[in-house]
C-alpha cells in the first residue's frame, strides 16, 4: 500500500518540491524515514504516531517506511510533520484515493494532534502555485501568508480536522484577508519631531532620493538616532512585488508579521552585540540575516564603531553586490540584501569631541584606537558623511512643521520615478558604466570634480559615489544635466574632515 503527499523545502528563499512517500507493507512493525532527513525531522516519527492516535485514527500495526524524494535534498524541520501524516493516511486507505491531488501540506503536529504554523510557509505557497496545485493544507495561523501567494489555504487547527476536510466532512474557514489599512499598521516616525539640523534633514531627502548609505557623527544627544529612524517614512511604498519578497524574508524567519505585510519599506535596527551571522545571515540552518530583513528598507547601525570588526566587515560584500552568499560545503545559499545603510556614531570615545566645549579629555593613542575601529573600506562605502552638532535651545523651542514627512516622501518619490523611468534602478545601484550614461558632466563640471579627487584623495569608488550623489541632487531638482552646484554639494556631503 503505498500513499503519497507533496510539500516544500526551503534552500535560502527558493522552495524545492518534495514528495513525500509512504509505503506500507507486512512485517514486524516499524517506522522508518529515509530520504536526507535531518533530527527534527526524524522526530516526526514520535509526533506523527501520537497525532493519529489523538485524532482517533488507527496506526497501521505493520512496517511503515516514509520516503522524502529526492534523496539527494537535505530536509530539515518539523513542517514534514503533516504531509508525513497525511502520506501515511493515505496508504492505509483513512482519506479517501484522490483526495489529496492538487493539494500539498505542510505544519508541525503537537502530541495531541494539534497543527502548529512553521516558518516559511509564503514561500512555500509560492512553490505551490508554482507547481501547479490550488490548495495548500495548513496550520490556520499559516492561512493569511498563504493566501498572499495566490493559493488557496486549507486552514486547520487539528489533524483530525485536516482528515475530515479531506473526507468532504469539513469546511476550514475562510482565512481573514489582509489588512489593506497600510498607514495604521506602520506608524513611521514623522521629520517634524527633529528640530534644526537642517544639512542633516537635506542629507536624509537624498539619502532617501537616491537610496544612498548614510553616515550620521555627532556628539551624544544631538539628534542621530532620531534621524535615521524617520528616513524610512521618507521612502514610498514598496509595490506589491517588493512587499511578497519583504515578506517572504520575514517568514523565512519566522517573523510574525509575514502574514500580514505593511507597504511602507522595512527598517531594521539590530544591536551592536549581534554577531556576523545574526547581521549578514547564517547558522546550522542557514537563515536570513537583518540584511536580508532590511531588504527594499534601512538597516540602522547605532554606534557604530561598538560593533564587532567581523560583522562590519562581513557588510562590504553585499552593500556591492545587493545579495547575502552563504557558503556551505554542499551548497550555497542566496538571501536578497538590497538595504540602504544608515549608520551613527560619536566623534571621540566620549563623545563630546568637536562640540564647542571642553569636556573632551580622550588622548590621541584613544583617538586612533577608536577611529581604527571601522575599516576605510567600509567608510568608503558611505556616499554621504555627515556631522550632526550640538542642538542649541533657541532650535529646539522653533515650532514644528506638520507633515513635513509626507512632503519630502512625495518630492523623494517624484526623484525615484526619474532614476527608474531613465536606467530602470536607483542611482546608487548603478554601475560605473551605467552611471557614465546618466551623467553627462560638463567642463566645469569636470574640472571641479577632477580639482577635489586630488586634494581629497578621493578612490575611484568615492569619486563615482560623489557622481551618484550629484546625480540624486539633480533628480530633486528636476534637472537632466548634472551641474557644477549639483557636484559640489555632494562633495561637500562626503569630504567631511574626520578625527
Amino acid at each position: 500500500m503505498l500513499g503519497r503527499t507533496v510539500t516544500h523545502a526551503l534552500v535560502g528563499i527558493d522552495p524545492r518540491r518534495v514528495e513525500v512517500e509512504a509505503h506500507i507493507q507486512r512485517g514486524l512493525p516499524a517506522f522508518a524515514i529515509v530520504g536526507l532527513a535531518d533530527r527534527a525531522c526524524q522526530e516526526a516519527k514520535a509526533r506523527v504516531r501520537s497525532s493519529v492516535a489523538a485524532a482517533e485514527l488507527d496506526w497501521p500495526n505493520h512496517r511503515i517506511t516514509i520516503n522524502l524524494a529526492p534523496a539527494s535534498l537535505r530536509k530539515e524541520g518539523s513542517g514534514f510533520d503533516l504531509p508525513i501524516a497525511l502520506a501515511v493516511l493515505a496508504a492505509s486507505h483513512q482519506v479517501p484515493d484522490g483526495a489529496l491531488d492538487g493539494h500539498a501540506a505542510l505544519g508541525e503536529l503537537g502530541l495531541d494532534g494539534r497543527l502548529r504554523p512553521v516558518p516559511g510557509a509564503l514561500v512555500a505557497a509560492e512553490g505551490v502555485r508554482r507547481a501547479g496545485l490550488t490548495h495548500l493544507v495548513c496550520a490556520a495561523e499559516s492561512a493569511p501568508e498563504v493566501a498572499l501567494a495566490g493559493v488557496e489555504p486549507v486552514g486547520v487547527r487539528h489533524l483530525g480536522e485536516a482528515v475530515a476536510y479531506l473526507r468532504g466532512e469539513h469546511e476550514p474557514p475562510e482565512p481573514p484577508p489582509p489588512d489593506d489599512d497600510f498607514e495604521s499598521l506602520a506608524a513611521v516616525p514623522d521629520l517634524r519631531d527633529v528640530r534644526g539640523q537642517a544639512r542633516a534633514r537635506r542629507a536624509l531627502e537624498i539619502a532617501a532620493a537616491g537610496g544612498h548609505n548614510l553616515l550620521l557623527a555627532g556628539p551624544p544627544g544631538s539628534g542621530k538616532s532620531m534621524l535615521a529612524e524617520r528616513l524610512g517614512g521618507l521612502l514610498p511604498p514598496l509595490p506589491r512585488e517588493d512587499m511578497l519578497r519583504v515578506a517572504s524574508i520575514a517568514s523565512i524567519a519566522g517573523e510574525a508579521s509575514a502574514g500580514n505585510p505593511t507597504q511602507w519599506p522595512p527598517f531594521r535596527a539590530p544591536h551592536h552585540t549581534c554577531s556576523a551571522a545574526a547581521l549578514v545571515g547564517g547558522g546550522s540552518r542557514p537563515r536570513p540575516g537583518e540584511i536580508s530583513l532590511a531588504h527594499r528598507g534601512v538597516l540602522f547601525l547605532d554606534e557604530l564603531p561598538e560593533f564587532g570588526r567581523d560583522a562590519l566587515e562581513a557588510l562590504r560584500e553585499p552593500l556591492e553586490s545587493g545579495v547575502a552568499r552563504i557558503s556551505r560545503v554542499h551548497e550555497q545559499i542566496t538571501f536578497p540584501a538590497e538595504f540602504q545603510l544608515v549608520a551613527a556614531m560619536n566623534p571621540c570615545p566620549c563623545g563630546y569631541r568637536g562640540d564647542g566645549t571642553d569636556r573632551c579629555k580622550c588622548t590621541p593613542t584613544r583617538l586612533e584606537h577608536y577611529g581604527g575601529r571601522i575599516s576605510g573600506p567600509l567608510l568608503d562605502r558611505f556616499d554621504l558623511h555627515i556631522d550632526v552638532p550640538r542642538v542649541s535651545f533657541d532650535d529646539i523651542a522653533e515650532p514644528a512643521t506638520p507633515g513635513e514627512s509626507a512632503g519630502v516622501r512625495a518630492t523623494v518619490t517624484r526623484a525615484r520615478a526619474r532614476q527608474i523611468a531613465r536606467a530602470g534602478k536607483l542611482n546608487a545601484r548603478l554601475d560605473a558604466r551605467a552611471l557614465w550614461r546618466v551623467v553627462a558632466l560638463g567642463r566645469p563640471e569636470r574640472a571641479l570634480l577632477k580639482r577635489a579627487a586630488d586634494r581629497f584623495r578621493l578612490s575611484a569608488r568615492s569619486t563615482l559615489r560623489v557622481l551618484k550623489v550629484a546625480r540624486t541632487i539633480a533628480d530633486l531638482e528636476e534637472s537632466d544635466a548634472v551641474a557644477a552646484e549639483h557636484v559640489a554639494e555632494a562633495l561637500q556631503l562626503r569630504c567631511r574632515e574626520r578625527t
